[in-house]
C-alpha cells in the first residue's frame, strides 16, 4: 500500500511540475533570463513605453514583428530592451520571444553557402533586413530570410554576438 501511495503522491507532483510548465510558458523561459539577452518581437504592433507600466506614455509604436531588441533590464512581467537604432524603453514580456533574430547592418551584406569569406554566394541582403538566426560560430552566422539563407560575418548582423 505505501508503494502505491508514494507513486500517486510522485504523479501528483509530475503533474504540479508539468502544469507549471505549461503556465509559464515562453513569458517564464524568458522571465528567468539573465539580462543582457537577445530576443525579437513577436507582435505586428508592439508599444515601447517610458516605464515599465500601461500608465507610461508610449514613445514608439514598432510595426515590425521579428524586429531583434536586446533585454537589457527586466521588471515583473516587463522588460526595458534597446533596439537597432540604440533606442532604449520598456514593453510587455508578452510580446518578445526567445526566437532569435537579426538586422542586416552597414550595406548590402553577402549570403555564403559556408562560414569562410571565400564560400560560394547564394545571395545578398540589404541593411534593414531581418532574418531567423541560428548556427554562430567563429564569427559567424547562418541567417534565413524567408528560406533564403547564408552565412554572414557576425559584425554584420544586429541581434548575433558579434555586435
Amino acid at each position: 500500500m505505501k508503494k502505491s501511495g508514494g507513486k500517486t503522491a510522485m504523479r501528483g507532483v509530475a503533474m504540479f511540475a508539468a502544469s507549471a510548465l505549461i503556465l509559464l510558458g515562453a513569458d517564464g523561459a524568458i522571465a528567468q533570463k539573465k539580462p543582457p539577452y537577445w530576443a525579437s518581437i513577436t507582435a505586428a504592433k508592439a508599444r515601447m513605453r517610458t516605464g515599465p507600466g500601461r500608465n507610461f506614455p508610449a514613445s514608439w509604436l514598432y510595426q515590425r514583428a521579428g524586429l531583434p531588441v536586446k533585454v537589457i533590464e527586466t521588471y515583473p512581467n516587463w522588460r526595458k530592451v534597446e533596439d537597432p537604432d540604440g533606442t532604449q524603453g520598456w514593453m510587455q514580456a508578452n510580446l518578445l520571444s526567445e526566437d532569435r533574430t537579426a538586422m542586416v547592418v552597414g550595406e548590402i551584406r553577402t549570403l555564403r553557402a559556408s562560414p569562410e569569406a571565400s564560400g560560394k554566394v547564394n545571395w545578398r541582403a540589404e541593411p534593414g533586413v531581418i532574418g531567423k538566426l541560428s548556427e554562430c560560430a567563429q564569427g559567424w552566422c547562418r541567417i534565413d530570410v524567408n528560406g533564403r539563407a547564408g552565412f554572414v560575418e557576425a559584425r554584420y548582423l544586429w541581434g548575433a554576438d558579434g555586435q
